[in-house]
């Protein structure tokens, strides 16, 4: 028991505590800088370095009041230098002041500051701003919703929380989550508003309409202000006149206006003038900022994340995506093989990258793993996943990492990262913001290639209806439709390659990577009842199913984390990232659903990013959300039982049908006879059949612990099996017949013989 004055001391301070802890969340901050404040901007503001706005003397910008503007430096002695072709000035201490010394300096400054190397504090180097500022995250979420603010909203759905780029609305018009934000009066003094909670050179501007699709309203022309303080308030200018900038001619299509040149500021406002005649004042924005930085180091972003991988961080074209899986190749030529599995629409190849100990053969008992992207082809998130991953595997097999060793000698991978080439190109030629919602997410002939595989569930379904399975239809390797192998059926050229693909490779375990939400969705992914676009409709693998999806959600930096804000309509992090693809949107035709009901493998679709399209200051950020989430995924094609069927001879049998008791969807042998069938753990009952050999069953048991277990089965043929093979052997055909008609003809023989 602690002393009287001891526990009042530590009661005192368990207080203090609270009441600081509760002053940091409310933004507090008395005699110290907020941890979300930079360090820097505070410092500026003190010595009222309010702006850095280009003054009236130099006409092509706007202007600034003597009160706001910063004061003017000390007269010195300027030496113009060159340093890759960009003039710097360059001012000593110790030298003389010059004629018009202060205008240089004061000019330098409105271009740009470039902070004092604190090797040398006598010298100061000024140069122009020619660097590009990424966006500051209204799409990508990094600014959140208390940073955006506006004067007036229509209702809470269309409030300034919703006024960021590509956001998507609901199905109905007065959703919860809408299109964009709205003001609540049509008039010139409404504004939109995003605190940068720091210093930040702005750029540019990009704005939409509202996304709806039952009403039009976008803004034709607005203004921008800037701020210290959000009480005085700065006009971007041209000369003397505010520059008013050309806004949307339609709701989706993104527009981009840079500053006539860079301000600095903290708050930034889109002030609309004018708007679509028949809608009201509605807008999604992107503001393109650089946070300035802190030359006392002492600002430290919260959760900031920086990687220590030293990849290529880059949007590649399809010229620099084949470059580099080349290099990859030269890299590790041990473990790697380049092969296309296709060609698109334009004809461009469609490139895969095997990575395995033995590439470009299948090893007996080694499963097979795919990660594909691109399908839609303005999600590029997951392309670029898809070339770190590679590049990261091999630097780290090349380091002996163990576990990346061990994946690779157990594991056959293919990573296929463009699937639709030609509509990347689309989007690629317009840039990371301005491609909107939809440009090239389809192929070049107007095909949605991951919804573009034959429509098997409704066979299925049709068979259990009947009750013809398994007599007539098996409840799996169901057959592709003829109509939709002719040459006029409307499949894309990329669905045919894919398929042939899934038909050649015994896969396991998929994934395709997609964007626009942050979510893993599992087959199946459409409904069994029609006319409802939303069900429940889960596989008779649904608990590996789900499995499987929180295996890469629950990974994931963000998916299950319930603080995070939604991306678009769904809060998917209270369903732990994962959903049922039917219960969101029914999809016939889906990748996930072919792949699972005419092939082995199971695959699932991971929404890597609410961004489909992120800037390329994002990829490595995006590239620690996702890593570990790829490699847990991938080991988990090590999950279930394994094993070869063989006759008794030791002669592996193909196409064996593997049946679970209990689950009604089976697997069936490779080529070689070996298998792998995907479970959770616990106890199953596996009965093997295959035409012309006896039936056999065992129990197998599956352990909580990574690595599947092995379950081989051994069996003989049947006695007609090997009567008919004697035949064969030496030229004489067994009889054909029913078995009825057998029976009929034996009769006469077994009455003669009193049977």
């Amino acid at each position: 028991m602690l002393p009287p004055a001891t526990r009042g001391r530590g009661c005192a301070f368990l207080a203090l505590s609270l009441l600081g802890l509760a002053g940091s969340l409310l933004g507090v901050t008395r005699g110290h800088v907020a941890e979300d404040e930079d360090y820097y901007m505070q410092e500026l503001i003190n010595r009222e370095h309010y702006y850095s706005v280009p003054g009236p003397e130099d006409p092509a910008v706007s202007s600034q009041t003597p009160e706001t503007r910063g004061p003017k430096p000390e007269g010195k002695q300027s030496q113009r230098v060159k340093e890759k072709g960009t003039h710097v000035e360059k001012v000593t201490a110790d030298s003389k002041p010059a004629k018009n010394a202060n205008k240089k300096v004061e000019k330098s400054k409105k271009v740009g500051l470039k902070a004092p190397n604190s090797s040398n504090e006598g010298e100061v180097h000024f140069e122009p701003v020619t660097e590009e500022c990424p966006p500051m995250g209204l799409e990508t979420l990094k600014i959140d919703d208390f940073q955006l603010h506006a004067s007036t909203i229509k209702r809470y759905g269309l409030g300034a929380h919703r006024g960021r780029l590509n956001i998507q609305a609901g199905i109905f018009e007065d959703d919860f989550y809408d299109g964009g934000w709205c003001a609540g009066r049509n008039d010139p003094l409404q504004w939109f508003e995003v605190d940068a909670r720091r210093l930040t050179k702005f750029t540019g501007v990009i704005t939409q309409g509202r996304n709806s699709l039952w009403s039009s309203n976008w803004v034709t022309s607005y203004r921008v202000l800037v701020s210290n303080d959000s009480h005085t308030w700065v006009t971007i200018k041209n000369g003397t006149e505010d520059v008013v900038f050309s806004a949307n001619s339609e709701k989706e299509i993104p527009v981009m206006n840079r500053l006539p040149k860079p301000v600095i500021a903290r708050y930034i406002r889109v002030n609309p003038r004018s708007w679509y005649a028949g809608g009201s004042v509605c807008m999604r924005v992107e503001i393109l900022g650089c946070p300035m930085p802190d030359p006392n180091n002492y600002y430290h972003r919260r959760n900031e994340i920086t990687t220590t991988d030293n990849l290529d961080f880059k949007h590649h074209s399809y010229k620099e995506m084949r470059q580099l899986m080349k290099v990859v190749n030269e890299m590790c030529p041990n473990i790697t093989r380049i092969y296309n599995i296709g060609k698109s629409y334009t004809g461009q190849k469609i490139y895969a990258i095997e990575i395995s100990d033995n590439p470009g053969e299948h090893e007996l008992g080694e499963p097979e793993f795919r990660y594909t992207a691109g399908s839609h082809g303005n999600e590029v998130l997951g392309r670029e996943l898809l070339l770190l991953l590679m590049q990261f595997m091999c630097q780290e097999y090349l380091s002996g990492n163990p576990r990346i060793r061990h994946l690779v000698k157990e594991t056959r991978i293919h990573l296929v990262p463009s699937i639709n080439p030609d509509g990347y190109d689309k989007a690629y030629a317009v840039g990371s913001e301005l491609g909107g919602w939809s440009l090239g997410r389809w192929s070049q002939d107007g095909l949605d290639i991951h919804h573009n595989f034959p429509d098997l569930n409704s066979i299925l379904w049709e068979a259990e209806a009947r009750k013809w399975i398994p007599r007539k239809v098996l409840n799996h390797h169901v057959p592709i439709p003829d109509w939709y192998q002719s040459k006029n059926a409307t499949v894309a050229m990329e669905t045919r390659a894919l398929i042939a693909w899934m038909e050649k490779i015994p896969f396991v375990l998929g994934g395709n990577l997609q964007g626009g939400e942050l979510v893993v969705t599992f087959p199946y992914d459409m409904t069994r009842t029609q006319g409802k676009t939303q069900e429940q409709n889960p596989t008779p693998d649904d608990h590996v199913f789900r499995w499987l999806a929180f295996s890469y959600a629950s990974t994931h930096r963000l998916m299950t984390d319930a603080s995070r804000r939604v991306c678009h309509t769904e809060d998917f992090a209270k369903e732990d990232g994962t959903i049922n693809g039917a219960s969101w949107h029914t999809a016939a035709g889906s990748m996930n659903d072919f792949s699972y009901l005419h092939t082995n493998c199971f695959e699932l679709s991971m929404f890597v990013g609410c961004d489909k399209f992120p800037h390329e200051s994002e990829l490595p950020e995006e590239w620690e959300n996702n890593r570990e989430s790829l490699l847990v995924f991938m080991e988990q094609v090590h999950r279930g039982i394994k094993g070869v069927v063989r006759d008794l001879q030791g002669r592996g049998i193909a196409n064996a049908v593997v049946a679970v008791e209990g689950i009604n969807h089976d697997v069936r042998t490779a080529a070689d006879g070996d298998y792998w069938r995907l479970l959770n753990p616990g106890e199953y009952k596996v009965m093997v059949k295959a035409e012309g050999y006896n039936p056999t069953s065992k129990v197998c048991e599956v352990g909580y612990d990574i690595g599947a277990t092995r379950c081989d089965f051994i069996v003989s043929r049947t006695n007609l099996s090997r009567i008919k093979e004697i035949m064969e052997r030496f030229g004489k055909q067994p009889i054909n017949l029913p078995s009825r008609q057998l029976r009929q003809r034996l009769r006469p023989n077994m009455r003669r013989r009193g049977t």
